[in-house]
């Protein structure tokens, strides 16, 4: 835990194993950020640009602007209205932003109204589609007369929105895993909207919502997607419809992807691509496709940021002193059926409970000015859900175990540990933050398919701070019971003992959601429709689970077999995910200082 170690002779060797730790993980951090920017420039040839929006009510939107070098005010290129789905962000669209720009065209890739760093609240001003068509037809470098638009799931509402707005004011449009005639977007027409292509995956979980279909392969025979295409026989695959000429060109294309995967499939990629190319009449004889080499890098910084707690926390431990390294003390030993059964809750419980509580969120902590993030608030009443049931277990274990003393479950602390607790624990994510902070000036964020670690707006901030505590209030029930009852990873000595720990509490954490999803997606992948189906958009969130239990888990043994004690762990939980989830979902309502 030194930064340097005794040679013979009295010299220093500054190579330790905490600093090794620290330069793989900065390493780790720099090898795929860089990575990321150059094949998110295109080798250094589209200029990248983060802009601000203002719509006519004085909302203020975000953006990532992409311009080839060849697209001036004399020539002038095709332009592209890219939009993510609900609690996404513009970074979500890069794959196809990437790879657009590549062939010529300028993007413009969209925050939401409520999502990134656009104002709150999100719905609102049509989801930002028609400001953002409005602005990038401002553009000189672009050609007005060569415009589409493009967007995925609630995106595709948003770019109908623009569409219905400045009918005019485009040529063609790819929708992705999205529909017409839903959630306020205009009812689809043979003729409306304009020259459209339709990627709707095979294993999209949202088909009944979208089109009214059971199966995601069912919705060919939907009197709702047969009126858009203008027949009333099954629409049949890869077939053109209409008359691209008249603007009624139609075509349905379904790659053998889930509806988030849409983001990671090259087919869905490849036929937006070709659509565009055709319809805005910018050929390219560009072939390959390199956007996955920006995610590649970017889930490289993600692992390394993640990499860059553990050497963090042991350096600002080594800075507090002897007053929080403490060797943790091992509760009195229990039967196997008893630990048994404390492992068994802890993996059924969060995940039985995690569909029902999160709805319950709607009625029972519907955003407000105090609380004004939806699905964090499903998170937050998940977590004090299973916290107050896990304070129950917790409670009989002690009167099963009167010999058992607050200091062996880690729970004694006194005003000056809890003041370097705080102290530690702030430093620690303060500087991931500073890490993150780094590499939000070059352009990328730290991120692999929906899991993303975002720098907070300074609206997103201020709701850090009114999720924070009852956040950090669950990481401390939660890391008592892996201590106490759980008792993992005790038997081998010294940082042996601390990895296994650190592994078995982040499994124990995370395996449920893996069984969730396997649960939620076998019988998708075989019949077509997933186990609980009215569940797409929860199953969709399960996925970001696996990773954040994990690390949440690590972090608490970690700490537990540093320190001796229950609060470091979760007050560095509580900080690191809180900023997780109010940087990277929506903001529903706007928050009190507003």
């Amino acid at each position: 835990m030194i930064l340097t170690e005794q040679l013979p002779g009295g010299s220093k060797r500054l190579f330790t194993p905490l600093l090794s730790r620290l330069l793989a993980g900065l390493s780790l951090v720099l090898f795929g950020s860089l990575l990321a920017v150059w094949y998110q420039t295109a080798g250094l040839s589209v200029d990248v640009r983060d802009i601000r929006i203002e719509t006519s009510s004085g909302q203020r939107l975000s953006a990532l602007l992409y311009v080839p070098v060849n697209a001036t005010p004399s020539t002038p290129a095709p332009g592209v209205l890219a939009i993510h789905g609900y609690i996404n962000s513009r970074e979500t669209q890069s794959g196809f932003a990437i790879e657009l720009a590549r062939r010529g065209f300028v993007v413009l890739a969209l925050d939401q109204t409520g999502h990134g760093y656009s104002d709150p609240p999100a719905f609102s001003e049509g989801f930002g589609g028609p400001a953002g068509l409005a602005y990038l037809r401002t553009l000189a470098f672009v050609d007005r007369d060569r415009i589409g638009l493009e967007g995925h799931s609630m995106g595709g509402w948003a770019v109908q929105m623009a569409a219905a707005n400045q009918p005019d004011g485009y040529q063609a449009m790819v929708l992705l895993g999205s529909s017409t005639g839903t959630f306020g977007a205009p009812e689809g027409t043979p003729t409306a909207p304009k020259n459209l292509a339709l990627i709707f995956s095979r294993f999209d979980e949202f088909s009944s919502f979208m089109w009214g279909s059971e199966t995601a392969a069912g919705i060919i025979d939907t009197t709702k997607l047969q009126a858009l295409f203008g027949t009333q026989e099954p629409v049949v695959e890869g077939q053109l419809y209409g008359d691209a000429s008249q603007g009624t060109a139609r075509l349905l294309a379904m790659p053998d992807v889930t509806h988030p995967g849409d983001h990671l499939s090259t087919e869905a990629m490849g036929h937006t691509l070709s659509w565009f190319e055709e319809r805005l009449a910018q050929p390219s004889t560009i072939t390959n496709q390199v956007w996955y080499w920006k995610e590649l890098g970017t889930l490289l910084a993600l692992i390394g940021l993640a990499w860059l707690v553990f050497p963090f926390i042991d350096a600002s431990l080594a800075l507090a002193g002897p007053l929080l390294q403490a060797a943790p003390v091992r509760p009195p030993e229990q039967s196997r059926w008893v630990t048994g059964l404390a492992v068994s809750l802890t993996v059924l419980v969060p995940v039985i409970s995690f569909f029902p509580l999160q709805n319950l969120a709607d009625s029972w902590l519907p955003a407000s000015a105090w609380l004004p993030q939806q699905i964090t608030n499903g998170v937050l009443l998940w977590a004090w859900g299973n916290g107050l049931f896990t304070a129950v277990l917790l409670l009989l274990w002690f009167r099963r175990q009167p010999q058992v003393t607050w200091r062996q479950c880690g729970l004694s602390i006194n005003v000056s540990q809890a003041l370097s607790t705080l102290k530690v624990a702030l430093l620690v994510v303060l500087m991931l933050y500073l890490v993150a902070l780094l590499v939000a000036t070059a352009g990328v964020d730290f991120r692999f398919w929906v899991v993303a670690m975002k720098v907070m707006s300074s609206t997103q901030a201020g709701m850090f701070v009114i999720y924070l505590v009852p956040f950090t209030a669950f990481f401390i029930v939660q890391s008592a019971s892996l201590h106490a009852q759980l008792q993992l990873g005790w038997g081998s000595p010294g940082a042996r003992q601390q990895r296994r720990a650190s592994w078995y509490n982040g499994l124990v954490l995370s395996v449920g959601f893996v069984g969730l999803l396997v649960l939620q997606y076998v019988p998708l992948l075989l019949g077509g429709t997933l186990l609980i189906d009215s569940q797409p958009l929860l199953s969709i969130v399960a996925f970001q689970f696996v990773p954040v239990m994990l690390l949440v888990g690590m972090i608490s043994g970690h700490c537990y077999h540093r320190t001796g004690s229950v609060y470091l762990g979760a007050c560095i939980n509580g900080l690191w995910v809180t900023w997780y989830l109010v940087a990277g979902t929506a903001t529903q309502a706007l928050p009190f200082w507003w």
